[in-house]
């Protein structure tokens, strides 16, 4: 049962004769009713009274459930119903389960449907009611100015705002912002028809010739009856029409229209993501009509179709239209050659690509997919391609190694896909691997205390050079020499590096020259360019107040992984000062290997050395780097100086992370559970064997025993969470897990007891409590990387001695 203000009003203005709009303004605040002269009066807090809205509504609602749930007393409730207008049938009152007569009861009194639509009608703006910076932020793609658009798409902001669908000169614009499937036997024109009277004589015609052909005996009579049913067969072809594929999943275009009416057979441009108005025209711009999404070229961005079928969505059923006016939500068929997930509509192609939907859910676990006889391999890829676009949180990956992965995310979210691919789209027996969970590595400050918690004392950094973590590496000759160190970076300054991924992209493909004077060159009207060297300025700045003193911005060399990672490369290299920021100047002897530097620097962020993870929040400082280039020769036994350097500088960077206190990042899922205070006891059990930890604990507001509770619950420990926790709390609570952050594990993966504090605590070995250990091995073992462990530890055990007679 869902209300609002407008409702509630009009049911009390009934009972007390009130006015509505009076009722409106005092139902729902501090005002009581008088009893006596059955005035609206106000003070209801100061003189101890129960609100209207208590005494008018809650209370009825009360009285409701207590009569049906826990009195079961079915006269009374015939009695309320009487007063309050609502019929309840004789099937409602026979029914044992209480839910449904009182989900009967509500249903009538205050109906769902007209609830929650006087609430839309209310709250939601009309179409023609769009604000200006809705509008500008649909048109103007991300890091570019609307003001700064071709005059073409600035025009289009009055179409929008006029919300026309008359107007014959409006182009037609419409954002289809997801596929959903549908089987094809659901499809209005797919569906039986009712047939007429000679269609109906017709069949029970070829049902007398059938059942005269079973029951024939001659030989001639049986051909002569068969000849006949075959004609009558051919006659009625257009009558009995055998649907073909009817469990075949195809999918309809949900999508909104903006401006214009859509109607069937106008052909309509598919705008893609990286489609700018700005470089072509309507007049000297060619789009093939063949192309579709498997022919689409890596330089083509618009591809053209016909609209076949549109639908109105009624709920879960379509209805047939033949246009869609601007403003209205609409269904469009045949277009799964053309939209994988989402795309613009448009007639004209200065229309902009609208900027795609955020998901809510971040997708971080992923299996490996294979089906289980390989002859069904190609039904595998054909239903990954359409899970792929009906669901728009999985990601749908084919690694260089051939597998087939799916990124989900979270468990129920993945054993939905496997459900969908085994059932709906591939319809073949698929076997998953176990969930691979990903994590980071990165390097912290020495901690000042141990596990024991006692303060560390005379600390020793184990480094080959000195105690900063300086290290001296070299190339196979011996001809090129590296000095490395490596530290971590402030956490700001590495959320920051996560968040400006799209920044560091466009600061990437700046690489043969300087971006200062590139930009310089570039026309005026060039937004984008003008507003990328803006975003690029004020991110520079925010980055160095990140960073602090201790780093200068302007000596970063490099970000990765992929250029676009949260690790610096720093370049303090004497009489060398090159950068990201100004990649052309001092070019000298070391510039020709400066691209197999930064090669060298990307492979090691990309894997570090714990268990070949990506590493995160990693500085890497750069002393010195020498090159003997006179004793330099063109049949290097070692291979050719560029591999070598590559070489060098990825174990370098291995090396130098080696040399500074290790970590690993697990990732963090935000678990949201809504329990009573008899379940809390156990549901923090649940969380602390999976080294969950609880945030924030909240009594709900209007209960006095149901609590809010907030915890973080690493990834990888949430496997059959859900169901654990169900069973424990015995269905009580029911958790919500969204993808959060990344976190540091505290705990050294190579850490082993000591003193003599830490072997008392946590025994010689200490396996079972460094769970950073656990993690790094089980991820090595997933990668065939060598684990160091012991298969027998005490080999003169009893146990050990018997199993090997």
């Amino acid at each position: 049962m869902v209300g609002h203000l407008e409702t509630f009003a009009n049911l009390v203005s009934k009972k007390l004769g009130v006015n509505v709009d009076v009722l409106k303004k005092t139902l729902w605040g501090d005002f009581y009713l008088h009893s006596k002269t059955k005035r609206i009066m106000k003070g209801a807090q100061e003189k101890a009274k129960k609100p209207i809205f208590v005494q008018m509504i809650l209370e009825n609602i009360w009285l409701i459930y207590d009569v049906i749930i826990n009195q079961k007393d079915k006269e009374r409730l015939l009695k309320i119903a009487e007063s309050m207008n609502v019929t309840l049938l004789a099937r409602d009152l026979r029914q044992t389960d209480t839910r449904i007569l009182l989900q009967s009861f509500l249903s009538q009194w205050i109906p769902l449907s007209l609830s929650v639509l006087g609430m839309v009608c209310e709250k939601c703006p009309a179409p023609n009611q769009l604000t200006d910076v809705k509008i500008e932020t649909l048109l103007c793609p991300p890091m570019k100015e609307f003001n700064l658009m071709p005059k073409e798409t600035i025009a289009l902001k009055t179409d929008f705002l006029k919300c026309c669908p008359d107007d014959a000169s409006v182009p037609v614009i419409a954002f289809v912002s997801k596929m959903f499937p549908i089987k094809r036997k659901y499809l209005p024109q797919n569906k039986p028809k009712v047939l007429t009277v000679e269609e109906i004589a017709k069949r029970r015609e070829l049902a007398r010739i059938k059942h005269a052909l079973k029951s024939s005996v001659i030989k001639t009579e049986d051909s002569e009856t068969k000849c006949a049913t075959a004609n009558n067969e051919e006659n009625n072809s257009e009558v009995i029409e055998p649907t073909q594929n009817e469990n075949d999943v195809m999918f309809i275009a949900f999508g909104r229209m903006y401006s214009g009416t859509i109607r069937r057979g106008q052909e309509m441009y598919v705008l893609g993501p990286k489609h700018d108005p700005s470089k072509i025209t309507d007049k000297d711009f060619f789009v093939d009509e063949k192309c579709t999404l498997a022919t689409l070229k890596s330089d083509q961005h618009v591809m053209k179709t016909t609209i076949t079928d549109l639908y109105m969505l009624m709920g879960r059923d379509l209805e047939p239209v033949d246009e869609v006016p601007a403003g209205n939500i609409f269904g469009a068929g045949n277009l799964e050659q053309y939209i994988l997930k989402s795309a613009t509509l448009s007639t004209t192609l200065a229309c902009p690509p609208f900027t795609e939907i955020k998901a809510m859910a971040t997708p971080i676990m992923r299996v490996a997919l294979e089906p289980k006889h390989s002859m069904d391999l190609p039904d595998l890829v054909k239903g990954l391609k359409l899970l792929n676009q009906a669901d728009a949180c999985v990601q749908v990956i084919m690694q260089e190694t051939g597998e087939h992965v799916i990124v989900t995310a979270g468990e129920v979210h993945l054993q939905k896909c496997l459900d969908d691919l085994r059932e709906r789209y591939a319809k073949i027996e698929v076997i998953a691997s176990a969930p691979i969970v990903p994590f980071r590595e990165t390097v912290v400050v020495p901690p000042k205390v141990d596990m024991a918690h006692e303060v560390v004392e005379n600390q020793k950094n184990e480094t080959e050079e000195n105690s900063n973590g300086l290290l001296n590496v070299y190339t196979s000759n011996h001809l090129c020499c590296i000095k490395i160190r490596a530290e971590p970076l402030p956490i700001a300054a590495t959320n920051l590096l996560e968040k400006s991924t799209d920044i560091l992209k466009a600061l990437s493909e700046q690489k043969t020259e300087n971006i200062a004077d590139a930009l310089e060159r570039l026309k005026i009207e060039d937004s984008a360019s003008k507003n990328i060297k803006i975003a690029i300025d004020t991110f520079r700045s925010q980055l160095q107040e990140a960073l602090g003193n201790n780093i200068d911005v302007s000596q970063i060399w490099a970000f990765g992984p992929r250029k676009c990672g949260p690790n610096i490369l720093l370049n303090k290299i004497p009489n060398y000062t090159r950068s990201v920021w100004n990649p052309k100047d001092n070019v000298n002897d070391l510039t020709k290997y400066e691209n197999s530097f930064m090669n060298g620097f990307q492979i090691a962020t990309l894997a570090g050395p714990l268990c070949e993870e990506p590493m995160t929040g990693v500085c890497f400082v750069v002393e010195d780097w020498t090159v003997d280039v006179l004793q330099q020769t063109s049949c290097d036994p070692y291979g050719p100086m560029s591999g070598q350097i590559m070489s060098a500088v990825k174990e370098g960077c291995r090396k130098a992370f080696q040399a500074q206190p290790q970590r690993l990042m697990a990732a963090m899922y935000s678990c949201s559970i809504q329990a009573n205070a008899e379940i809390l006891g156990k549901m923090y059990a649940v969380l602390g064997r999976r080294h969950g930890r609880v945030i924030s604990s909240d009594m709900a507001h209007g209960s006095a025993s149901t609590f809010n509770i907030t915890a973080l619950l690493p990834v990888i420990e949430s496997f059959s969470f859900s169901a654990e926790i169900r069973k424990q709390t015995s269905g009580l609570a029911s958790p919500q897990l969204v993808f959060s952050h990344w976190e540091v594990i505290d705990i050294d993966p190579f850490w082993v007891p000591n003193t003599e504090e830490e072997l008392e605590l946590f025994g010689e070995k200490a396996d079972s409590g460094n769970r950073a250990l656990n993690y790094m091995n089980a991820v090595r073992r997933r990668k065939g990387l060598s684990v160091e462990e012991k298969i027998v530890e005490f080999g003169e055990k009893q146990r050990t001695l018997s199993k090997n007679k």
